[in-house]
C-alpha cells in the first residue's frame, strides 16, 4: 500500500546491542558457583569398551565428580527425525563407540582448566573394530556394522516399483554419479549450554541453551528427564549461528542437566571448535546416481534417482533428507512425465549427519541441475535453452509435482532471463571463446541453475502483540532467531499495520516461561509462518482498539480508522482521535490488556525458486579456480525488507560457493577425521569469494497474508551447482564431462590431465546392489511434501 513501511530498507535494530558488546550469549553467561563439565571422546571410529577407570582422574585438583554411562543411567535420547527406531543412542558411549569425538566420559569441575587437565587421568581400555567409512563400501555384504543385530548398515531405505521404466522412450540417456560431499556445519557459535536446578522455586529446571528451537528442546528434556512441561524453563539468548545444526537435546546437553540435577549447582558446558568439528552433526554427505532421459529436441522423458544418504553414527536423521526432502524437490522447476526414485540411509562410522543450510533440498538441485547440463552438452545445446524447453510455465500453478510437493506460484524463466542479462551471457560466452581461440592457459566458464525449494508450511506459529500504556508495542512470537534480523521485521510488520514507530516496539523471543508455544526457526519459515502470526495478532489489537475508540468517541466501529500520524480516530474529524497510550488506558478501564494472540497456520508451504549464473577462471596448468563473478536472482515471494533479504543471499551464496569449491569433512580409512580444525577444514574468507551481484523477482504466494515465501536457505540451493557447472564449462571442449564437488585443484587438473590423455574420468559407474534389496514405497506423495525441515 501507500507509505507502507513494507518493502522498504530497515537496518537491523538488534545490531547495535551486538556491535557495541552489550549482547549476551551462553558463554559470557555469568553463574555463581558454577561447575564446568569436559568429556573424554572416543579416539577410535569403532571399538568396544572393555573397561573404564576413573579413579586419578577422580582424585585430581578442582574434580567434583566423574561421570560413565553406567553411573549416570540416562535413557536413549529423542530423536528430531527418527530414522530407526534400533539405532538408539545414550548420551554417553555404553559399551561400543561409533565414531571418533563420540563422549565416553564426563568430567565435572570448578574450573574448565582442571576439567581440561583431569581428562588425561582417565583410562579406558578399548578393543577397537573395523570401521565402515565410506557410505557406499558400508553397503557391501562384508561390511562392518554398527549394529549388528541390524544384519545391515541400513538404517532405512525404499524405492519405486519399475525403475527402468522411466527411461522408456528417451533418444538420450545422460548418467553421473555425483557426489554431494559432507560439510562441517560450523557456526562462529559451537553448542553451549548452563543447566539450572534449583532445590527449590518455580521451575524443576531453568536451561540456559544455544538452539534453534527453544520449544522443542524444553519438549525433548521433559520427555528424558520426566519433568511436567510447566517445570522447566528454555532460554535461549543472542545465538551465533545455526544452519540447522542446534536442534534438540545433543548427548552433551543431557549429561550437563543431569549434572545439574545430581550435584545441586549451576553447570555448564562449552564445545571447543575441535569439539565442534567432530561432534556437531554434519550436513549434505550424499552419493547420487542420476540418469536423465531426453528426447533428441531436448525435452525430458523421464528421470531415475538413487541416492545413498550417510547418515553417519547411531542414524543420524541428515541420512533420512535424501529419503525425504530431497527426494521431495528432485523434480525441480522441470516438467518431467516420470520419477523413480530410491532411496537409502547407511549406516557409517563417522559423526553423525544432520540437517544444514536448505536440508536436502540443495542436494536435489545439485543432482537435477549437473544432469542437465549434461544432457545439454550430450545434445549440443545452450544450457539456458535446455531449461527452458522443460520449465513449468505459470499458468501451471498450483501445479502438484509427481512426490507430492504443492508448488504455489512460480514463473522459472523470469529470475534466468534476469540473470543472464545481468551477467553478459552473450559477451561472456565470447570472451570464453576468444580464450580457447587463443590457446590461453587461464579459461572462463559460465554456469547456471534454476531451482525451486520448499519452505515453511507445517503446523503453525504463535505470536502476540500488546500495546502498553506509554503508547508502544510488545511481540512475543515462537520462532527462535540465531541471525536473521527477526526483531527488525517483525517490528516492521507491526509499525506498519498499527502505526507505532519502530523504536517504540520491543520483541521478545526464545524464552519458554514468556512465549508459551513456538516451533523454533528452521526451514526458512520465520517471516511466512511466524511474520504472519504477528501480523494476525496486530489485527486483532487493531480491532479492538477501534471498537475502543468507536464506544469512547462515541462513533461507529466501520468509521475509525488509523490515522497518518499514527492515531485512531474518526474517518473525516480530525479532533476526534485516540492515541495508543490512551486506548491502553482505555483496555486497562474495561478490565483487560490491550493484548491479543494467535496460533497462524498458513496454507501449505512455500516454493521459493530464483536462478543463478556463476562465472569463473580454470587455471588448465594448476587446475586453480577463481570465482570472478556470481549473479543471483531469488524469488521469495514479496519481499518485506529488502536489506535482510540482501543479506541472506550475500550468506547463502557464500556458503553455496563454498561447498562447491573448499568445503569438505574427510576421514581417512580407519575413520579418523583429517579436517578436524580450521587449519584443515576450509571455511573461506571474504577474500576468498567474488562481489555478489543479488537481485529479486516477486511472485507472491497465496498461502499466507504477507504473500511472502523463504530466503534463508534458497541462494545455498543456487549457488552450488552453478558454480560446479562453471568449472566444468570452462573445461567441457577439453573433453571433461564432470567434476566432483568440491572441485578442488587437484581434482580439477586430474580430469583435465585424463581428458588430454584421450581417458577422460567418466562420470558414471553402476550403484550398489542393496538399491534392487530395498522395499518398494507404499504411496508416490513423499511425507514431507508440505514441509520444510531444518
Amino acid at each position: 500500500m501507500a507509505g507502507s513501511l513494507l518493502g522498504t530498507e530497515v537496518r537491523r535494530v538488534e545490531d547495535p546491542e551486538l556491535l557495541r558488546g552489550q549482547g549476551s550469549y551462553v558463554g559470557n553467561l555469568k553463574f555463581d558457583d558454577a561447575l564446568h563439565v569436559a568429556f573424554v571422546r572416543s579416539p577410535f571410529a569403532h571399538a568396544l569398551i572393555n573397561s573404564i577407570d576413573v579413579t586419578e582422574a577422580a582424585k585430581a585438583p578442582g574434580v567434583v565428580a566423574v561421570y560413565t554411562a553406567e553411573e549416570l543411567g540416562l535413557p536413549e535420547l529423542p530423536v528430531f527425525i527418527e530414522v530407526n527406531p534400533q539405532c538408539g543412542r545414550r548420551p554417553l558411549a555404553v559399551d561400543r563407540v561409533r565414531f571418533v569425538g563420540e563422549p565416553v566420559v564426563a568430567v565435572v569441575a570448578e574450573n574448565p582448566v582442571a576439567a581440561a587437565d583431569a581428562l588425561e587421568l582417565v583410562d579406558i581400555d578399548y578393543d577397537a573394530l573395523p570401521a565402515a567409512v565410506d557410505p557406499e563400501g558400508a553397503l557391501e555384504p562384508d561390511a562392518p556394522q554398527q549394529f549388528p543385530e541390524l544384519g545391515s548398515n541400513i538404517a532405512a531405505g525404499e524405492r519405486d516399483e519399475d525403475e527402468a521404466a522411466v527411461l522408456d522412450g528417451a533418444d538420450v540417456v545422460v548418467r553421473a554419479r555425483m557426489e554431494n560431499q559432507r560439510l562441517a556445519v560450523a557456526p562462529m557459535e559451537g553448542n553451549a549450554i548452563v543447566a539450572v536446578v534449583p532445590s527449590d522455586g518455580e521451575f524443576d529446571a531453568t536451561i540456559y541453551v544455544s538452539t534453534q528451537m527453544p520449544h522443542g528442546f524444553k519438549a525433548a528434556a521433559g520427555k528424558v528427564f520426566g519433568w511436567a512441561a510447566d517445570k522447566i524453563r528454555v532460554v535461549t539468548p543472542h545465538v551465533g549461528g545455526g544452519f540447522g545444526g542446534k536442534v534438540g537435546v545433543i548427548p552433551e546437553h543431557a549429561v550437563v542437566i543431569e549434572v545439574a540435577r545430581r550435584l545441586g549447582r549451576p553447570v555448564r558446558w562449552t564445545e571447543t571448535r575441535s569439539e565442534n568439528l567432530q561432534a556437531m552433526p554434519q550436513g549434505r554427505a550424499q552419493v547420487q546416481f542420476g540418469e536423465l532421459g531426453l528426447r533428441s529436441d531436448g525435452t525430458i522423458v523421464g528421470l531415475r534417482c538413487r541416492v545413498i544418504g550417510d547418515a553417519g553414527a547411531y542414524a543420524g536423521f541428515g541420512g533420512a533428507l535424501a529419503l525425504g526432502p530431497t527426494r521431495t524437490m528432485s523434480q525441480g522447476v522441470y516438467r518431467i512425465p516420470k520419477i523413480s526414485y530410491a532411496g537409502i540411509a547407511a549406516l557409517t562410522n563417522t559423526t553423525p549427519v544432520g540437517a544444514f543450510r536448505g536440508a536436502g533440498r540443495p542436494e536435489a538441485a545439485a543432482m537435477l541441475e549437473r544432469l542437465m547440463d549434461l544432457a545439454a552438452a550430450e545434445l549440443d545445446l545452450d544450457p539456458a535453452e535446455i531449461r527452458r524447453r522443460n520449465f513449468l510455465q505459470p499458468e501451471d500453478f498450483p501445479y502438484t509435482t509427481i512426490t507430492g510437493a504443492g508448488y504455489d506460484t512460480g514463473d522459472y524463466d523470469l529470475p534466468l532471463r534476469e540473470a543472464l542479462r545481468q551477467a553478459g551471457y552473450e559477451e561472456l560466452r565470447e570472451e570464453q571463446a576468444r580464450r580457447i581461440a587463443a590457446g590461453e592457459p587461464v579459461l572462463l566458464g559460465i554456469g547456471m541453475s534454476a531451482y525451486v525449494e520448499i519452505t515453511g508450511g507445517g503446523a503453525g506459529e504463535y505470536a502476540s502483540v500488546e500495546v502498553r500504556p506509554d503508547g508502544g508495542a510488545s511481540i512475543k512470537v515462537g520462532t527462535s532467531g540465531h541471525g536473521q534480523g527477526h526483531p527488525t521485521s517483525f517490528s516492521m510488520i507491526v509499525s506498519d499495520l498499527l502505526g507505532i514507530p519502530m523504536e517504540s516496539v520491543t520483541f521478545l523471543q526464545s524464552d519458554t516461561a514468556q512465549v508459551p508455544r513456538g516451533g523454533g526457526t528452521g526451514g526458512s519459515r520465520s517471516l511466512q509462518v511466524g511474520g504472519s502470526a504477528v501480523r494476525q495478532a496486530a489485527d486483532l489489537v487493531l480491532r479492538r482498539a477501534k471498537e475502543l475508540a468507536a464506544s469512547r468517541l462515541e462513533a461507529a466501529v466501520e468509521d475509525i480508522e488509523l490515522t497518518e500520524d499514527g492515531r485512531v480516530g474518526v474517518a473525516g474529524v480530525l479532533t476526534a482521535t485516540m492515541s495508543w497510550a490512551e486506548l491502553a488506558k482505555a483496555a486497562e478501564e474495561d478490565g483487560e490488556p490491550l493484548t491479543e494472540e494467535t496460533d497462524f497456520k498458513p496454507g501449505g508451504a512455500t516454493f521459493p525458486f530464483g536462478a543463478h549464473v556463476s562465472v569463473v577462471e580454470v587455471d588448465t596448468e594448476t587446475g586453480y579456480v577463481r570465482p570472478l563473478r556470481h549473479i543471483a536472482v531469488d524469488d521469495c515471494g514479496r519481499v518485506l525488507n529488502p536489506l535482510i533479504v540482501r543479506g541472506q543471499q550475500h550468506g547463502g551464496a557464500v556458503q553455496g560457493i563454498s561447498q562447491a569449491l573448499w568445503e569438505q569433512v574427510s576421514y581417512d580409512e580407519d575413520g579418523n577425521p583429517v579436517t578436524a580444525t580450521f587449519a584443515d577444514y576450509h571455511v573461506p574468507s571474504a577474500a576468498d569469494v567474488p562481489n555478489l551481484e543479488v537481485s529479486n523477482t516477486e511472485t507472491p504466494s497465496p498461502r499466507n497474508p504477507l504473500g511472502a515465501k523463504g530466503i534463508g536457505e534458497s541462494a545455498t540451493v543456487g549457488s552450488t551447482p552453478a558454480v560446479q557447472n562453471a568449472v566444468i564449462d570452462a573445461v567441457r571442449h577439453l573433453g571433461v564431462r564432470h567434476i566432483d564437488l568440491p572441485a578442488t585443484p587437484q581434482r580439477v587438473w586430474r580430469a583435465i590431465q585424463a581428458a588430454r590423455g584421450g581417458s577422460p574420468i567418466s562420470p558414471w559407474r553402476e550403484p550398489p546392489a542393496a538399491f534392487d534389496t530395498l522395499p518398494i514405497r507404499s504411496s508416490s506423495t513423499s511425507a514431507d511434501a508440505d514441509e520444510a525441515v531444518a
